[in-house]
């Protein structure tokens, strides 16, 4: 499916155009006051999740235009093509098939990666009940990001094998995750789609070595290898009951669901894998089914595009006010700006708009004292998103998670209301000046999640609900959210800087000072 005209250049679009400049920095406390079913347009409940848009700069004319967008986009037709195993990806002609992985989507790809999906089990409980004490999982990119969010998130209440993800090609990783290994009672997971990703095969012969240095007879026995090229992992030495096949239709960043998702099923069992994926297909149920009007991750992409190409907010920034959501925020980072930082629409015409923004973060409440200050205060009024859990993770007093979930909810609060001058200057003993460096502009829009419980069904609706929330902005972008051709010219220039090409006077003089020069 093509659109017939660049979306730029639609009514609807100009429309939106015209709204943003009319309304320039939205009156948030106002929004509030003058639409009284705000809360229950814009706070919504799905799969133990609780998703605030209310403080988002949007008013209902916004979202009247937002759906109006969504119309002339063809989105319902783009997500019946998701949903249906159809191209959505025309830059390579391929479908994208991860939700079939979680059993949604068409019922021909959901048999396709059922055998896949029973080897991942079968393979899962036999590495439990075999003696293996460490796993070293290789991957990078989705390969790695993935997994190490489900291990950190989930992992401390598993029972099975530790797992270790490394990814970077920097030697210190693999060294440090192999000095917490018992080599005898070691396996090494390799997660690369194509079975070649330079990073990925440099450290898995690493592993290798390792575990032949140390005695292991038969170090290629000790090795699974998770694929949608079976053929170069047999060719690698890897035998076919330890080959964890997925589709090439599945990306990356998008491939957690797969046997790539592995890790989890070593570390705390097959039942908490299925309990991630149905969780997932609770999503993918309200996302298919739901109007875009009560459509929540439809909602929250569309009022991603709003922010970023309609007001110009260059960044988003995700803060997990839980420990265990640490690595949400560059999990994210992949998801949302590799899927669509894209300067070019599904058609291959260059884009006159901003597409993606920046998505940045950290942890709560650390970050609270190191970049809020910006937040609060500085030049910039991008949109900040909060995710937290409401039932505590530890079994200490309760005041830690009091002031946990207290300090989410008054950074949104702080963020829309700000302090004014007045306030500011009683708090100064009437200097003004010490009163201006303590004023707040406020009227800063956020975003709040706040989850049940932190448990693998309510994770998988989390991440399947980014997802969607992805490529509903892709929709209403005319965009592709399933290529990132982005990722290869790097790759190329790196492969030749290895042979020995020639490169900008800069490039080579930094190489002739790394010992790396002709």
């Amino acid at each position: 499916m093509t659109t017939s005209a660049a979306l730029d250049t639609t009514s609807a679009w100009a429309s939106l155009n015209d709204h943003a400049a009319a309304m320039g920095e939205a009156d948030l406390a106002a929004l509030f006051g003058s639409e009284p079913t705000r809360i229950e347009a814009m706070v919504l409940d799905i799969g133990g999740m609780c998703v605030d848009l209310s403080k988002q700069a949007a008013s209902a004319e916004t979202m009247a235009g937002l759906a109006a967008l969504a119309t002339t986009a063809a989105f319902d037709d783009w997500r019946t093509r998701l949903f249906a195993g159809a191209v959505v990806n025309p830059s390579e002609g391929r479908a994208a098939t991860h939700i079939a992985e979680r059993g949604s989507g068409a019922a021909t790809d959901v048999a396709a990666a059922a055998p896949g999906q029973a080897k991942l089990r079968a393979v899962a409980d036999a590495v439990r009940g075999d003696g293996t004490k460490h796993i070293v999982h290789i991957g990078i990119g989705g390969s790695a990001l993935g997994p190490a969010l489900l291990l950190d998130a989930l992992g401390h209440a598993g029972n099975g094998p530790a797992v270790h993800v490394v990814a970077n090609i920097d030697g210190i990783a693999l060294s440090r995750a192999l000095a917490a290994c018992d080599p005898a009672a070691t396996k090494i997971v390799i997660v690369s789609k194509t079975f070649s990703t330079l990073e990925t095969m440099t450290n898995a012969n690493s592993a290798l070595d390792w575990l032949g240095a140390n005695g292991v007879a038969d170090p290629r026995g000790r090795c699974i290898a998770v694929t949608a090229a079976p053929g170069r992992a047999r060719d690698f030495g890897i035998a076919e009951p330890n080959i964890l096949p997925f589709a090439d239709t599945v990306g990356g960043r998008y491939s957690l669901w797969s046997a790539v998702g592995l890790p989890l099923a070593i570390r705390c069992g097959v039942a908490a894998f299925d309990d991630l994926l149905a969780g997932a297909a609770t999503i993918d149920a309200h996302f298919r089914d739901t109007p875009f009007a009560r459509n929540v991750p439809a909602l929250a992409g569309a009022l991603d595009v709003w922010a970023a190409t309609f007001q110009h907010k260059a960044t988003r920034s995700v803060f997990a006010y839980d420990e265990r959501l640490r690595l949400l925020p560059s999990f994210l980072q992949q998801l949302e700006m590799e899927s669509n930082g894209k300067r070019v629409d599904r058609d291959g015409r260059p884009v006159g708009y901003p597409t993606a923004a920046i998505t940045w973060g950290g942890i709560g409440t650390d970050a609270q004292h190191a970049v809020f200050q910006l937040l609060h205060q500085g030049t910039h009024s991008d949109p900040v998103e909060f995710v937290a859990v409401r039932e505590p993770g530890h079994t200490l007093g309760e005041t830690h998670h009091r002031q946990l979930l207290g300090n989410a909810f008054a950074q949104g609060a702080a963020l829309l209301r700000g302090r004014t001058f007045d306030e500011a200057l009683a708090l100064s003993d009437g200097d003004e000046a010490c009163a201006r460096a303590r004023t707040f502009p406020g009227n800063r829009p956020s975003t709040t999640i706040l989850l049940d419980r932190l448990d693998p069904r309510t994770l998988g609706s989390l991440l399947a609900f980014y997802e969607h929330r992805t490529f509903t902005a892709a929709a209403l972008l005319g965009i592709n959210p399933f290529d990132q051709w982005g990722v290869e010219l790097g790759k190329e220039m790196a492969s030749a800087l290895d042979a020995g090409g020639s490169f900008d006077p800069s490039t080579e003089g930094l190489m002739k000072r790394a010992g790396l020069g002709k």
